[in-house]
């Protein structure tokens, strides 16, 4: 009877292992298996485990050379992310879209939530080097065409084209960290990767807001293509990490249908959200059909993961594991919350009478907080090996710092705005450091690169759902606000069309109504930050599920 439990244990790892607790520690999971073990995988994935070598450990200084090399592509592709922030008011002023602003946010981010776990999977099959080197070249194209749009569309268009290789620049890099560096050390090159992406979001905003106000928000991305440039140059240059080879041809290996179907599940769920009570009423057909046409292919996508993709590009058999559902989880919710806040606290600072310059400079303290609790914590577990405690405590703070955002109001201090915003930063920054520590802990170091692949594909697909329920929540309140501040009519009803279109109309209004619509104003802003203060408190709950792990400090984790 127990060589048959055994056995039973053996075969269903993922559906039971996780779940079992050594008594020595309350939060200490078993650990994963060998690499050797036995799995239930398809031959392509054997024969890929067979000629999967271990990179060499290099050298202190080689090392800093490669992660600089992956870390300029996180820099660029944080400042292009936080750009974007204090850049959405005038673009969607130039271009009468106010209204759909978030389209112009949410097109960067859907092509992130899309395409990464697709990247992840690329670099398997066809190298770490070559697919970086095809992210930059993506980044830099998308970004061209943004600075030559000429309307919404083609502004969309350039934004999507920008955050396919922008999500894979992200990916790759952590990827790439894994690759090179022992668990035991990796919080500490997370908080490296994290400075560099905590520098490029500060800057970001910044830039994007003085470029504005100097030459115009087209230059604020013709400006990044050199650098683009160089970054891609880097990655050639000096990533080095073997291939692994199989007998099967590499584009059969691509998990086409999967990876359509998370796009299209995707798409039609942002559809319904964007236009749902914005352009549309929610009970429109349109709104109907595409919340359970979502549903229904996000089911189609997990079937074929589970059960026909040879090499799933999201493997949906691994979220059986405890610790790497709560992770997926608590970076979902997490990044909902996040982004909620981030891409509409520019409009409490321009509602303030700031310019957009001065409006990035005080989100800078979002942007240090993320590297100093990100590196706060990859000190700390590098020196404890512990990893439970700290990622509670780094949860906790940023709930705190997006409840004391709910309290702004037009009068609030500076000081307490920053503070507040720090604390975001750190607690989302630690929070970001200790649950991808605990996700590859938690799974074999050959599921490494395509665990880390989904937990980002969790992350996007939080920023852009995060996006796009602030834009929904933001935008019905408003209304809502507005006519009940500034009373009905035909006249009112113009003066609401035009504040929905054009932020700058705001100043234009007779000083007897900017205060009325500043309240409203500050009405929607509240709904959006109290919205976010939920999503933080569900991710609590779910980071409060993951487990200890060891944190080896050798590659081969022996």
């Amino acid at each position: 009877m127990a060589s048959t439990n055994t056995k039973a244990q053996s075969s269903s790892y993922f559906e039971s292992t996780p779940l079992l607790k050594d008594g020595n520690h309350p939060n200490l999971e078993s650990q994963p298996r060998s690499e050797n073990a036995p799995t239930n995988t398809s031959p392509s994935t054997k024969n890929q485990d067979a000629t999967n070598d271990l990179p060499q450990e290099l050298s202190p200084a080689k090392l800093f050379i490669v992660l600089l090399a992956v870390w300029a592509g996180v820099f660029l592709g944080a400042v292009d992310t936080t750009v974007i922030t204090t850049l959405l008011a005038p673009i969607s002023t130039s271009f009468s879209s106010f209204n759909s602003i978030s389209w112009i946010a949410t097109g960067y981010l859907i092509a992130n939530a899309a395409l990464q776990p697709l990247f992840g999977k690329l670099t398997d099959i066809y190298g770490r080097r070559s697919v970086l080197v095809l992210c930059n070249v993506l980044f830099g194209a998308g970004t061209l065409m943004c600075g030559l749009a000429r309307n919404q569309l083609s502004m969309i268009i350039g934004r999507v084209i920008a955050g396919a290789g922008g999500g894979g620049l992200m990916t790759i890099a952590s990827i790439i960290v894994s690759d090179l560096v022992p668990l035991r050390k990796r919080g500490v090159a997370q908080g490296g990767g994290n400075i560099a992406y905590g520098a490029g979001a500060a800057l970001g905003g910044v830039y994007g807001g003085f470029i504005h106000d100097w030459i115009g928000w087209r230059w604020a991305f013709l400006l990044q293509i050199p650098f683009i440039a160089i970054s891609a140059t880097l990655a050639f240059a000096f990533v080095k990490i073997p291939v692994n080879k199989t007998e099967e041809a590499r584009y059969r290996r691509i998990d086409y249908l999967g990876s359509g179907t998370l796009l299209c599940s995707l798409v039609s769920l942002l559809l319904a959200l964007n236009t749902g009570g914005n352009t549309l009423p929610w009970t429109h057909p349109l709104v109907l059909t595409c919340l359970p046409l979502s549903m229904a292919l996000l089911g189609a996508f997990s079937i074929i993961e589970l059960w026909y993709a040879k090499e799933p590009v999201i493997p949906v058999r691994l979220l059986g594991n405890r610790t790497v559902l709560a992770v997926c989880f608590t970076n979902w919710f997490m990044v909902m919350s996040v982004f909620a806040v981030y891409f509409y606290a520019p409009i409490y600072f321009i509602l303030r009478g700031y310019s957009p310059a001065q409006a990035g400079l005080r989100l800078t303290p979002f942007a240090i907080g993320i590297s100093i609790g990100s590196l706060g914590a990859g000190l700390i577990t590098n020196a404890t090996g512990k990893y439970y405690i700290l990622g509670q405590t780094v949860m906790l703070i940023f709930v705190l710092g997006v409840l004391s955002i709910c309290t702004f109001s037009l009068a609030t201090p500076l000081f307490p705005q920053f503070f507040n915003f720090f604390m975001v930063g750190s607690g989302y920054g630690g929070t970001l450091t200790v649950t991808l520590l605990a996700l590859i802990s938690s799974v074999d170091r050959s599921e490494q690169a395509v665990i880390t692949s989904a937990n980002y594909a969790f992350r996007s697909t939080g920023s852009t759902i995060g996006t796009t329920i602030g834009s929904a929540v933001f935008q019905n309140v408003l209304v809502r606000q507005l006519r009940m501040h500034l009373g009905s009519g035909e006249e009112v009803e113009g003066i609401i069309q035009k504040l929905r279109e054009r932020l700058d109309e705001f100043d234009k209004l007779p000083e007897v109504w900017k205060g009325k619509a500043a309240l409203a104003y500050m009405d929607a802003l509240h709904a959006v930050f109290w919205t976010a203060f939920g999503l933080g408190v569900l991710a609590f709950v779910c980071c409060a599920h993951v487990r200890e792990h060891t944190l080896h400090k050798t590659l081969d984790r022996k």
